[in-house]
């Protein structure tokens, strides 16, 4: 009899370390996202200034296709770029025209490259695509949306997110974070996630 106990309590640890692992393994996870700089994306505004040169230096926004009209300057890429990226390419369309020519670039009003933004549908106050910001949580997405509507299946929401080419859906408990102030439920977000809200059916 002793000996069935001592190998039982022997045991317990491990069967209860394994049932933790189980469970977070289930949990969604909260990952940093990535660090970088900001790239330019459709929709965004950018302000081109140009040294000594003020007649160049303009405030355009990034059209659909990517790209951006200056003076001097036609169907210059600016999607996918980093505001110095851009610079460079600026001065280099110049060189032609100015000598030497020294420009910076500031985004002004962000959108941010398409596949980086933040959708939320379904069930959401404002459905929406939002731009990515570095740091970004759940909470921050509900912000922006206004919350959900009273339809809601809040703790049945799922974000979708796409990790190294596969398709992954993790819970989010919305209505925990919402009516109960359950922080351990703000999790991060990641460029490119789609929040899915469903709706309630009782």
């Amino acid at each position: 009899m002793h000996t069935i106990l001592r190998i039982a309590f022997s045991t317990l640890p491990a069967l209860l370390l394994a049932a933790c692992a189980h469970r977070v393994a289930l949990a969604p996870e909260a990952p940093m996202p990535p660090q970088g700089d900001y790239l330019i994306g459709a929709g965004d505004v950018v302000n081109i200034n140009v040294w000594r040169n003020p007649e160049v230096s303009v405030s355009v926004p990034v059209r659909p296709d990517g790209k951006i009209t200056t003076p001097l300057v036609e169907d210059l890429q600016a999607a996918g770029k980093t505001s110095t990226q851009l610079a460079r390419d600026v001065e280099k369309a110049l060189e032609k025209y100015i000598q030497q020519p020294m420009a910076t670039v500031i985004v002004t009003s962000f959108v941010g490259p398409y596949d980086q933004q933040i959708r939320v549908i379904g069930q959401a106050a404002k459905p929406q695509a939002l731009a990515y910001r570095q740091g970004m949580s759940l909470m921050d997405v509900l912000i922006a949306v206004g919350g959900v509507t009273d339809f809601a299946a809040g703790n049945k929401a799922n974000i979708i997110r796409t990790v190294n080419g596969t398709r992954q859906s993790l819970p989010v408990r919305l209505q925990d974070l919402l009516r109960d102030g359950d922080i351990s439920a703000n999790v991060a977000v990641l460029p490119g996630d789609v929040l899915v809200i469903p709706e309630s059916w009782f």
